[in-house]
């Protein structure tokens, strides 16, 4: 096969995956749900970082999610067990999720507006930046035990993400981890990249991240405990209208 027939394939597949990356933009768009991918390296705590923050979000925004593994559903277990939705995709031999595989998982979670769709990438930081997804962020995970030189080493990925989460910061005692030439190397690739220092075990940093998700869902999406409590008043609204109509 010649270079440009591999050339035009690849571009086929990516102008087909982008239609589908539309698809579910418009989708989240329309019912108001903020999706964001998220990928990272196999081991850099993306699990654990999502199971965190689902608990912490517990009775404030539904959240659901998406799971990408080549095999198992042990990561789609681990969030089951939280208490919200999840969908297992296993890509096989594939070594990223793309958009068409997202629509089809989207078909079996009941996503609530005004809510969160967390998408966790195939482990792999390669592949998965030139896959639109449909989302309205790439977020990007780092761990402390990785190196800092990752962004120099993967900058496609790095310069396709919005946010870096550097993760398990609780190590930094204990590794050598040189904090700030990490957060200059993957500025030097993106210099619009937002970075947040974050220990999904000990909880430290969780709040600035919990900030940044509500920054990103914006005005419009309201807690779920604030939601049930408008619903509660106008029932109790149109029983005391109900009411004064009988009286006349």
């Amino acid at each position: 096969m010649t270079q440009e027939r591999m050339v035009r394939i690849e571009q086929d597949i990516l102008g087909k995956n982008n239609a589908y990356a539309n698809s579910n933009r418009e989708h989240f768009q329309r019912h108001g749900i903020l999706a964001l991918n998220l990928v990272s390296s196999p081991g850099s705590g993306k699990t654990s970082l999502l199971t965190a923050t689902i608990e912490q979000l517990q009775g404030r925004y539904p959240v659901s999610v998406i799971e990408g593994d080549q095999q198992t559903s042990n990561d789609a277990e681990r969030i089951r067990a939280t208490g919200a939705p999840a969908v297992q995709v296993n890509t096989g031999k594939g070594c990223h999720l793309d958009a068409h595989m997202v629509g089809h998982a989207v078909q079996h979670l009941k996503l609530e507006g005004s809510g969160l769709l967390l998408i966790e990438n195939v482990g792999n930081l390669v592949c998965p930046s030139a896959f639109d997804l449909g989302e309205a962020h790439k977020v990007v995970i780092l761990s402390v035990t990785e190196g800092e030189d990752k962004p120099l080493k993967y900058p496609d990925m790095f310069h396709a993400s919005d946010l870096m989460i550097l993760n398990k910061i609780d190590l930094l005692p204990y590794v050598d981890f040189d904090v700030e030439r990490c957060i200059g190397y993957a500025r030097r690739i993106n210099p619009k990249l937002e970075v947040l220092q974050v220990s999904a075990r000990t909880g430290e940093g969780m709040e600035s991240w919990l900030n940044w998700l509500q920054a990103a869902m914006g005005p419009k999406s309201a807690p779920v405990d604030d939601v049930e409590a408008l619903r509660r008043r106008v029932a109790e609204l149109e029983a005391e209208l109900q009411e004064a109509r009988q009286g006349r």
